[in-house]
């Protein structure tokens, strides 16, 4: 429990930082990494310190800087974040299942 915040503040700034993750697009499939269920968990304590558990759709992808970068921009504009780290995870692996309606349509998947 947030000494800062109260728990409905807490899930407000947790929904703005979840929509500011939204600007960040995967280069590679034009999507951005909400909607690509790449996103497994945001976390953020009282000294406004934001954990980013995230996921890569492949393990070798060439561009986990590019998208970790525009992730610290992008979750740094949410004016209660005061750092930023973002935490690659592995398990659960990603599948095509994690994904929003919109990205399945978007990308022809069914």
């Amino acid at each position: 429990m947030s000494e800062r915040w109260s728990e409905e503040e807490l899930e407000d700034i947790k929904e703005d930082i979840v929509a500011s993750l939204e600007s960040v697009i995967d280069p590679e499939l034009g999507i951005d990494i909400v909607n690509l269920g790449l996103i497994y968990e945001v976390n953020l304590d009282d000294d406004g310190y934001c954990e980013v558990k995230m996921t890569l759709t492949t393990m070798g992808c060439p561009l986990a800087d590019v998208i970790t970068e525009q992730i610290h921009q992008a979750v740094s504009e949410v004016d209660e974040v005061e750092k930023v780290e973002v935490k690659l995870v592995w398990y659960p692996a990603w599948t095509t299942d994690r994904m929003s309606r919109y990205a399945r349509i978007s990308l022809g998947i069914k």
